[in-house]
């Protein structure tokens, strides 16, 4: 597993990329701060909050395990938010 601190900069530049995204649909379709881009956006966020707090927990006993499991849950969450991008679009 690569460091935590490339963790950290994955994260956020996945999340930091769906939250573009948001923001491109949002040009393209003429609706600034829509609810829908809003809420993408904050979900964006609640998961990255989540994610951020997993990675420096300190109190996990099996680390490879624990943060291949983060992993895991980013590339889950990621795809659904995705796919919630695409509905948007279509």
């Amino acid at each position: 597993m690569a460091s935590i601190k490339l963790l950290k900069k994955e994260i956020n530049y996945v999340l930091g990329d769906l939250i573009e995204q948001v923001y491109h649909w949002e040009a393209s379709t003429q609706k600034i701060s829509s609810e829908e881009g809003n809420k993408l956006i904050d979900k964006c966020i609640q998961v990255y909050d989540e994610l951020i707090e997993l990675v420096n927990d300190k109190e996990v006993e099996l680390k490879k395990e624990h943060f291949s499991k983060i992993r895991t849950y980013l590339d889950e969450k990621t795809e659904a938010i995705q796919k919630e991008i695409q509905s948007l679009s279509n």
